[in-house]
């Protein structure tokens, strides 16, 4: 595969997934300086499905290296959120409620590990 087919590959995943994340966003609105249930959500469901993409692919489904970008760095990539994640945090810790920000960090990374786990085993039992 040509560098320029991967890119094209990423580029428009990333749109899709990011439009995602964004309409996920309008849905569950959330005040900034208390945990985004949109983010949080973001990053658990797309890390579960990294989690069972990566497995199908991996030990089940055939697909091009172009299609595992657009889906898995692409699709997936643009849709979970760290970087909001991490000013969302910011926001939660600058407004004095440091233990929030805290559970905040645990909820999205244990959160995220425990789906590609949760993605990646039931992909696997497939």
């Amino acid at each position: 595969m040509s560098p320029a087919i991967g890119l094209i590959s990423v580029a428009a995943g990333g749109a899709l997934g990011a439009s995602a994340r964004y309409l996920l966003g309008l849905w569950l609105v959330s005040d900034a300086n208390r945990v985004s249930w949109a983010i949080l959500s973001a990053n658990v469901l797309g890390c579960f499905l990294a989690g069972f993409l990566t497995a199908l692919i991996s030990h089940r489904v055939e697909l091009s290296p172009a299609m595992q970008l657009f889906l898995v760095t692409g699709v997936l990539g643009g849709f979970t959120t760290f970087s909001a994640f991490s000013v969302n945090t910011l926001a939660i810790a600058e407004s004095g409620n440091t233990l929030l920000a805290a559970g905040n960090v645990a909820l999205n990374v244990v959160g995220s590990l425990l789906a590609v786990v949760v993605g990646w085993s039931i992909a696997r039992m497939i």
